[in-house]
């Protein structure tokens, strides 16, 4: 009978258990590997930041910071000489962008050469409803392009890396969107968000009370809107392309045409937008098969004037964050996908002894084979063989490797293939090698 616990995991997070972490190292091991080839490097962060780097980075008029952060009083600052000045509130990270561009100022990193590209994988935490691949405490690949030109290779090819990712992980069914959202001049986003400001006053009373108040905040904002009965009004409204000054339009085609050099086939969405003046130009979005409505894995874009909002120098800069927990999932989820514990290094030999004799052989085997990649059980007691062969069997073990004071008296051992029963008989010294051949 199962037991129940006293204490539970808290609403909107859970455990990661094995073998499904497995299929986790597995996709953050892969973006280890397919970033370093790009020239990433990785940045670690702290969990928590001051809440005023999330409220001037994101947005004090969006969902995030207004509702969804998790924040609380340090009590006193201790770093005062005077130990009554009251501390300042510190917030959970909810994205990690923002804390990128702090460590890039902080640490100096405008010194190095750039552009500097950094990426980081770790939790993230926002109060938000818990649903299907969404959780309150999840999980961020996160990469950014510090600095550097103005140029749209640099989108293009952290688009072609983030394809190039996803291939390698097996992700089926991904599409990837781009758009453009200009730059922030009367003759460009600024003139659009007027005209659609415009625009949505016409039919301010088909909308919901959502958009209602971002017509006045942030009316780029409703075009994210997934409220069913709003669509056919949103779909009428004009489309910011049309509406980008000649520097911004000639910026975007020639993205274009450098992901079409690369081999990164794209969609164009004219509603894939950010609704902050810092975000510039591009922005992309990757959808994948498995996870419904809510099936975006991945979202970035060009963030110019982030460095410069936050104290630092004017840099050029891009990024994205990956949803690892809705990545997962859509891995879990497609039909084409490979197994859920892809990367589970399963046990490999189950070591059967019996006997004095035979328990130093199978200790000094044991840390042979694992010396050489495999994974093994090693029973600290002696088990009659019937039994010893039935744990290996329940634990998955590919093969049993018999050791009885016989099989160490004559140097010869008995490795069983628990699939189909069948025995060889090996020399030790032959033991790893046929092991690596048939593993």
């Amino acid at each position: 009978m199962a037991t129940k616990s006293k204490f539970q995991a808290i609403k909107g997070t859970r455990d990661l258990l094995p073998p499904e972490t497995a299929l986790w190292n597995h996709v953050e091991q892969t973006a280890r590997e397919v970033f370093a080839t790009y020239g990433f490097g990785e940045i670690r962060l702290p969990i928590f930041e001051p809440t005023e780097l999330f409220a001037r980075s994101i947005g004090t008029d969006t969902d995030v910071v207004s509702k969804e952060m998790y924040t609380f009083a340090t009590g006193y600052d201790s770093d005062s000489v005077d130990e009554s000045v009251p501390g300042r509130t510190v917030t959970l990270r909810p994205e990690a962008t923002a804390s990128i561009c702090r460590a890039y100022i902080e640490n100096n990193m405008q010194q190095l050469p750039h552009p500097v590209k950094l990426y980081c994988i770790g939790p993230m935490f926002r109060r938000e409803r818990p649903q299907k691949g969404r959780y309150r405490q999840f999980y961020q690949i996160d990469a950014e392009i510090l600095g550097g030109p103005d140029a749209p290779a640099i989108d293009a090819e952290v688009v072609e890396m983030l394809m190039t990712f996803f291939d390698k992980v097996g992700l089926q069914g991904t599409t990837l969107y781009i758009n453009s959202v200009g730059h922030s001049a009367p003759n460009c986003r600024r003139g659009y968000v007027e005209l659609l400001r415009a625009e949505l006053q016409k039919v301010r009373d088909k909308l919901g009370p959502d958009s209602q108040r971002r017509i006045e905040t942030n009316p780029l904002r409703v075009l994210d809107s997934k409220v069913e009965s709003e669509q056919p009004y949103i779909e009428k409204l004009p489309h910011i392309a049309d509406h980008l000054c000649e520097d911004c339009a000639a910026n975007y085609a020639a993205v274009k045409r450098e992901l079409e050099l690369r081999g990164v086939i794209y969609e164009e969405n004219w509603r894939l937008v950010r609704g902050l003046d810092y975000y510039t130009r591009t922005t992309f979005e990757i959808t994948a098969a498995g996870l419904g409505s809510q099936n975006a894995v991945c979202g970035g874009g060009r963030y110019d004037g982030l460095i410069e909002l936050l104290g630092g120098p004017p840099t050029k800069a891009t990024g994205f964050a990956i949803g690892e927990d809705r990545l997962i999932l859509s891995l879990q989820e497609s039909a084409n996908s490979q197994s859920p514990t892809i990367g589970y290094q399963s046990l490999s030999v189950y070591i059967a002894w019996m006997g004095d004799k035979a328990y130093a052989t199978a200790v000094r085997a044991a840390k042979d084979l694992r010396n050489a990649g495999f994974s093994v059980e090693l029973p600290p007691v002696a088990q009659k063989f019937g039994k010893a062969l039935g744990q290996a069997d329940k634990l998955g073990a590919k093969y049993a490797l018999i050791l009885g004071e016989d099989e160490v008296a004559e140097g010869t051992w008995t490795l069983k293939t628990l699939a189909d029963g069948t025995q060889t008989k090996l020399p030790e010294p032959a033991l790893i090698e046929h092991l690596r051949k048939q593993l």
